[in-house]
């Protein structure tokens, strides 16, 4: 999970005006210390005339004490929005308003990734909270360009993905979920 996932409490105080189904960051805190809250992870990939994964999109992100750390995209689901509309809005944050994602008519994540605070519990690590996220495969078409507090934005091939620098690179388990990713397309080697 990506602390892009949700506005920082300095953009929201508690007295402050906020968007429709947003919480201030003492209700987020609240509901985090008390129940599951749902996400979606995305990994974006460039595909060929075939429908084969030739590319994935990795975000540069840094992390509150300046680490520099590998990214997928990734965000909360709002109360009232649809699974498609999360994560059309996480790839418009993250790869910019023309990244043209290609959301399938059923969206189907390849798996369910439970987040807990607590490390080894499962494979997936989020120190704020215990989250549920809907991971999915989003092949994008347009051109995309690290937005928000992305860095950068790379385009790897799946074998170069899967190398132990990149995934070194990654946090919270989104190493083995890039890893299960790239094997449900059927590229991992």
């Amino acid at each position: 999970m990506t602390d892009t996932a949700d506005f920082a409490p300095r953009d929201f105080p508690d007295d402050f005006s906020k968007p429709a189904g947003w919480l201030s960051a003492t209700e987020i805190a609240v509901a985090r210390a008390q129940l599951p809250i749902l996400y979606v992870d995305a990994v974006p990939v460039r595909v060929d005339e075939a429908g084969d994964v030739i590319a994935v999109g990795l975000l540069l992100r840094a992390t509150e004490s300046g680490h520099m750390t590998r990214a997928l995209v990734s965000g909360r689901v709002m109360y009232h929005e649809r699974i498609r509309d999360a994560l059309l809005r996480h790839i418009e944050k993250d790869l910019g308003p023309v990244a043209l994602p290609l959301i399938p008519a059923s969206p189907q994540p390849f798996t369910v990734a439970e987040y807990f605070p607590i490390p080894g519990i499962t494979s997936y690590h989020d120190p704020r909270q215990h989250a549920v996220s809907l991971a999915y495969v989003v092949p994008v078409r347009g051109d995309c360009h690290p937005q928000h507090n992305a860095l950068d934005l790379s385009w790897v091939t799946p074998e170069e993905a899967i190398s132990t620098e990149v995934l070194a690179e990654m946090q919270g388990g989104q190493d083995v979920l890039l890893r299960q990713a790239l094997a449900h397309v059927g590229r991992l080697i």
